[in-house]
C-alpha cells in the first residue's frame, strides 16, 4: 500500500470515527422547539470565574453554538447549538482546547453520588493524615533534636509528604496544568506554584542537611486549602438544594395507552403530544396535558402550595408535577416534556443561578486580572527581598506566601453564592426567579403596579348577567368566546357552551377582544372602548358583542378578590413603595377593587400600550398575568406573574409565583433587598481581605501555612455571610411547594 493510500485510509477512518461520535452525541441531545439542540457536558475542573470565561469564550468561537453557559455549582456547561452549522464533536474539542477535561452527560440517567465531593474528601483525608504525622516529627525537631535525629525526621517527613502532596495536590495541579498548556491561567496556578516551591525548597534543605524543612507547612497548606474547597462545595450544594429537589420531581417516563388498549412504558423524551397516558394513584404527571374520561383528584402543591386535592374535570388542563391522589386516571399529552410547566420552572431556576448581574460582572472582571497581577507581585517580592537582604531562601518563602494568600476565591464567590441562596429561598416560598440580574433590579424598585383581573382577583370570573339585544347573537358570542384563551371568554363558553362553528376562524386582538368577519359583516367581542358602545355605569366587569358597531349582547362578570390582596398591598406600603392599579376594565369595576384592597392610585380603561408607558416611567415592578399584560411586564424595571398566567405572561415576567398568594410580591422585594445588602458586604469583605493580606505577605509577616489558613478563611467567611440570607429569614405565610409535594 502506498503512502497516499495509507493517508487516504487513515483519513477515511478518522471521518468514520467523527461520524460515529456525532451520531452518539445526537442520541444524547435534547431537541428544542426552535430546531436547535442542547447538550450538557460535565467540566469537573471548573471552579472559578476564569474557568467560566475560558470555557464560554472557547465555545463562542464555534459557528454552531448559539448559547454556552457554565453552571459553576454543578460544574456543567449547557450548550445550545444548531446541528446544521457544525459537528457536535467540535463542542467537546473546544472545551478541551480551553484547558478543561469534560465528558457528555446522558439526560436520561440519574446522577450517581457526587464524584467531586468524593474526590475532595479522599484528598482531604490523605492530606490531614500526612500533616498530622509530619507535625509530630516537627515537634521533636522544634524541641531541640540533635543534628542526626533532625535529618532522620526530615527524611521520614519527606517520605510521607511527597506521595501525599502528589495525591492530594492533584486537584490543584491538574487544573493548573490544563490551563497552562493552552496558554491560560486560573486561581490554581499560583496555588500549585506555591505548593511546588515550598515542597522543592524543603527537599533541597533535607538533601543538604539544612535546619529548616517545610514539609509540615506544605501538607498543612494542602489540608487547609482542601478544607476550604470541600466546605465551599458542600455549601454550594446546599444552596442549590431547591433546584435539585425540583429536578427530581420530573418522572423518567410514563405508561402509554396504546391504540389496541395495551400499556407500554416509554421514557420521558419519547412522550409526544397526542399520546394517552395512564396515571395510577401516587403517580406524578410527567408532562402537561388534559384529563380525559372521568374527573380525577390531583395534589397541586407543586403549583399552588396547597395540599388539598384539586378535582380536574374531563377536558381540563393538568400540569407536569401534580400527583394523582385518587383512582387510576388518563390524560392526553398536549406538550412535550421540554416545554412542560415543570421544565419551565427548572429552566427558570437554572437561569437564575447562571444569570449575571452588574455586581457579578464587576466581580468577574476583577477576578480575571487576578492571576497576572499576583504572579507579578510574587516575583517582585522575591526579587525585592533577595536584593535587599541577600537571603534568597527567605525571599522565596515570602514569595510563596504571596502566591497563596492572594486568592480571588472570596471575590469570585461574593455575588453568586448570595444569588444561589436567594433563588433557593424564593423557590421554597413558591417564587421562581428567572434571572440573577432581576434580583438586583427587584432590590431597586421604587413602585409596584398590579393588574386587576387574574392578579388582584383570582382570575376565575363568573358570568352573572347576560343581556341579548338581538336574536341569535348569543350563539355568535359563544363561538367567539370559545376561540379565546382570555378568562372572561372562558367564563362565557363555560356558562353558555361553545356555540356553533363559524365559517372562518376569528382573530384574537391582544388586549382588545375577538374579531370575526362574515363577508362584509364585522363582529366584535370585547371591551366597550374597542367595540365602540357606551360604557355602562356598573362595578361589574363587562364584555360587549357588536355587529358592525351595533350592540348585540352584553355579558357581566364577578371575580373574587384574592384573600391576601389587601395584606400584600399593606406590606408594600409599609416598605414605602407606592402601589398602583393599572387595568383595562371600567372605572367603576377598578374603583371597587382598589377600595377593597387599599390602593389609592387606580387607573382604568388602559390599553396595553398605556400600561407599558406608565410602568416605564420609573423603577416599577409590574405584576400581571394576561396576554395584554405582556408588553408592560417586558417594559417594567422588573416584573412578576402568577403561575396561572398565560404562557406569554410567564415568559415575559422575571419572577413567577406558584403559591397563588400576592404576599409573594413583598417577600420577593424584601429578599432582593437583603440579598443586595449581603452582596455589598461580601464585596467589601473580599476587597478588605486582599487589601490587608497582600501587604502583610509582601512584608514577610505571613508564613505559607498562615497564608493557606487566611485564604481558606476568607472564602468561608464570604460563603457563610451569603448563607445568612437563609439563616436570618423571616417567617412568611407563603408555603414551600416542594416541601409539600415531597411530604405528599
Amino acid at each position: 500500500m502506498s503512502c497516499c493510500d495509507i493517508g487516504a485510509f487513515e483519513a477515511m477512518n478518522e471521518a468514520q470515527r467523527t461520524e460515529g461520535n456525532d451520531a452518539a452525541l445526537a442520541g444524547l441531545s435534547r431537541k428544542l422547539a426552535d430546531g436547535t439542540e442542547q447538550l450538557e457536558f460535565a467540566v469537573p475542573d471548573a471552579h472559578c470565574a476564569a474557568c467560566i470565561r475560558s470555557i464560554e469564550a472557547g465555545l463562542g468561537t464555534l459557528p454552531q453554538v448559539k448559547l454556552a453557559r457554565v453552571n459553576l455549582s454543578r460544574r456543567r456547561v449547557r450548550i445550545v447549538y444548531d446541528p446544521g452549522r457544525g459537528r457536535r464533536s467540535e463542542l467537546s474539542a473546544a472545551i478541551n482546547a480551553s484547558g478543561y477535561h469534560n465528558y457528555v452527560l446522558d439526560p436520561s440517567q440519574d446522577e450517581v453520588g457526587d464524584p467531586v465531593l468524593s474526590e475532595l474528601v479522599k484528598a482531604l483525608a490523605v492530606a490531614g493524615f500526612a500533616a498530622g504525622n509530619i507535625m509530630l516529627f516537627s515537634v521533636s525537631i522544634w524541641a531541640g533534636a540533635n543534628e542526626a535525629t533532625r535529618d532522620l525526621f526530615h527524611w521520614i517527613s519527606a517520605l510521607i509528604a511527597l506521595p501525599a502532596i502528589g495525591y492530594s495536590g492533584r486537584i490543584f495541579f491538574r487544573s493548573a496544568w490544563r490551563a497552562l498548556r493552552v496558554g491560560r491561567t486560573n486561581m490554581d496556578v499560583p496555588i500549585s506554584i506555591g505548593i511546588t516551591l515550598a515542597t522543592a525548597l524543603s527537599l533541597f534543605e533535607t538533601l543538604r542537611s539544612g535546619e529548616h524543612a517545610y514539609f509540615d507547612a506544605s501538607t498543612m497548606l494542602l489540608f487547609f486549602l482542601l478544607i476550604g474547597r470541600t466546605l465551599d462545595h458542600l455549601m454550594r450544594q446546599r444552596a442549590r438544594n431547591a433546584i435539585t429537589s425540583l429536578a427530581r420531581l420530573q418522572p423518567r417516563g410514563a405508561s402509554v395507552v396504546m391504540p389496541d388498549g395495551s400499556r407500554e412504558y416509554r421514557p420521558l423524551e419519547e412522550i409526544k403530544p397526542g399520546l394517552v397516558l395512564e396515571l395510577r394513584s401516587g403517580d406524578r404527571v410527567p408532562v402537561d396535558g388534559r384529563v380525559i374520561g372521568d374527573a380525577a383528584a390531583f395534589d397541586y402543591s407543586v403549583v399552588s402550595g396547597e395540599t388539598a386535592p384539586r378535582v380536574i374535570a374531563d377536558g381540563a388542563e393538568i400540569v407536569a408535577g401534580a400527583i394523582n391522589v385518587g383512582r387510576v386516571a388518563q390524560m392526553q399529552v398536549t406538550r412535550p416534556a421540554e416545554t412542560s410547566y415543570l421544565s419551565q420552572m427548572i429552566a427558570m431556576m437554572e437561569a437564575a443561578e447562571q444569570g449575571k448581574s452588574r455586581q457579578r460582572r464587576i466581580a468577574d472582571r476583577a477576578a480575571a486580572i487576578y492571576a497576572p497581577t499576583v504572579h507579578a507581585v510574587a516575583i517582585a517580592t522575591f526579587i525585592g527581598w533577595g536584593v535587599a537582604t541577600g537571603d534568597w531562601h527567605n525571599a522565596l518563602v515570602n514569595a510563596v506566601a504571596v502566591l497563596i494568600i492572594t486568592c480571588p476565591c472570596a471575590l469570585a464567590l461574593a455575588v453568586p453564592i448570595v444569588h444561589v441562596v436567594a433563588a433557593g429561598l424564593l423557590f421554597e416560598r413558591g417564587i421562581m426567579l428567572k434571572d440573577g440580574a432581576a434580583l438586583e433590579r427587584a432590590a431597586q424598585v421604587d413602585a409596584v403596579a398590579f393588574d386587576k383581573t387574574g392578579t388582584l382577583t383570582r382570575g376565575q370570573p363568573r358570568l352573572v348577567q347576560m343581556v341579548e339585544a338581538a336574536g341569535e347573537s348569543i350563539g355568535i358570542g359563544a363561538s367567539l368566546a370559545a376561540a379565546s384563551s382570555h378568562p372572561l371568554s372562558r367564563a362565557i363558553a363555560a356558562s353558555i357552551g361553545p356555540g356553533s362553528p363559524l365559517a372562518a376562524p376569528p382573530t384574537e386582538v391582544a388586549g382588545r377582544g375577538m374579531l370575526f368577519r362574515d363577508g362584509q359583516t364585522v363582529w366584535k367581542l370585547g371591551s366597550a372602548a374597542w367595540t365602540g358602545v357606551p360604557q355602562a355605569d356598573s362595578d361589574l366587569t363587562a364584555v360587549y358583542l357588536t355587529r358592525d358597531g351595533k350592540l348585540q349582547a352584553s355579558f357581566r362578570f364577578d371575580d373574587d378578590i384574592r384573600a391576601d390582596a389587601a395584606d400584600a398591598v399593606s406590606r408594600l406600603q409599609d416598605m414605602h413603595l407606592p402601589v398602583r392599579l393599572l387595568s383595562g376594565d371600567t372605572s367603576a369595576a377598578v374603583s371597587r377593587v382598589a377600595n377593597i384592597v387599599g390602593i389609592d392610585d387606580a387607573r382604568a380603561e388602559l390599553s396595553p400600550e398605556a400600561k407599558m408607558r406608565i410602568v416605564a416611567q420609573d423603577r416599577t415592578m409590574m405584576v400581571g398575568d394576561g396576554i395584554n399584560d405582556a408588553p408592560a411586564l417586558r417594559a417594567a424595571y422588573t416584573s412578576m406573574a402568577p403561575s396561572s398566567a398565560t404562557d406569554i405572561g410567564r415568559q415575559a415576567a422575571d419572577f413567577v409565583f406558584t403559591s397563588g398568594r400576592l404576599t409573594s410580591v413583598p417577600f420577593a422585594i424584601r429578599t432582593a433587598r437583603r440579598a443586595s445588602a449581603l452582596v455589598t458586604q461580601n464585596l467589601a469583605i473580599a476587597i478588605a481581605y486582599n487589601a490587608l493580606a497582600v501587604p502583610l505577605a509582601i512584608s514577610g509577616q505571613v508564613t505559607p501555612l498562615l497564608a493557606a489558613i487566611a485564604m481558606s478563611t476568607s472564602s468561608l467567611v464570604v460563603v457563610s455571610n451569603g448563607l445568612r440570607l437563609r439563616w436570618g429569614r423571616q417567617a412568611t405565610d407563603v408555603r414551600a411547594p416542594i416541601a409539600l409535594a415531597e411530604a405528599a
